[in-house]
C-alpha cells in the first residue's frame, strides 16, 4: 500500500471579525484552499446585526469576510466560490450591487444564491466562500 501525502489543516480565527455563533470555525485552511464559514452582518464590537437593512448587512458581511481572508493570507481576488443565502430573493439586486464593490476584478468567483426561510439571528443575508491562499496564476 502506498503512503498518501500529508494534508495540512489550519484553523483560522481572528478577533477582528465576529466569532462563530455556533460550533464551527471562522475558516479552515486545507493546504492552499481556504473554506470560509458563512458570515452574517454582525458588528464585531457589539455582536449584533448592523442596522440599516440588507444593504448595510451585506456590506458588513463582506467586511467581516475580508478580515478573515486577510487573517489567512488571502483576499477577495482569490475567492473562487461564494454561496449567498437571502431571507428574501427580492433583495437579489441590492446584494449584487454591494457584492460588486468588493469583488472588483473581471475574475469573479463562481456563485450560487438561494432564498431560505430563516437565517441565524434574523439576518437578511449570509455569505460563505472558498478561496485560495498563495500565488494564483490566472489564464
Amino acid at each position: 500500500m502506498s503512503r498518501m501525502a500529508s494534508v495540512v489543516r489550519k484553523i483560522i480565527k481572528t478577533t477582528k471579525a465576529p466569532g462563530a455563533v455556533g460550533p464551527y470555525s471562522q475558516a479552515v485552511l486545507v493546504n492552499n484552499t481556504l473554506y470560509l464559514s458563512g458570515q452574517i452582518g454582525l458588528d464585531v464590537n457589539t455582536g449584533t446585526i448592523v442596522p440599516g437593512g440588507v444593504v448595510a448587512e451585506c456590506e458588513q458581511v463582506l467586511k467581516n469576510m475580508g478580515v478573515v481572508l486577510a487573517e489567512a493570507g488571502s483576499d477577495y481576488s482569490k475567492v473562487v466560490k461564494c454561496t449567498v443565502l437571502l431571507d428574501d430573493i427580492g433583495n437579489f439586486n441590492a446584494v449584487n450591487e454591494v457584492y460588486l464593490k468588493f469583488f472588483t476584478t473581471d475574475k469573479l468567483p463562481a456563485r450560487a444564491c438561494y432564498a431560505v426561510k430563516d437565517l441565524p439571528r434574523g439576518a437578511k443575508v449570509e455569505i460563505e466562500a472558498v478561496a485560495i491562499v498563495g500565488d494564483v496564476k490566472d489564464e
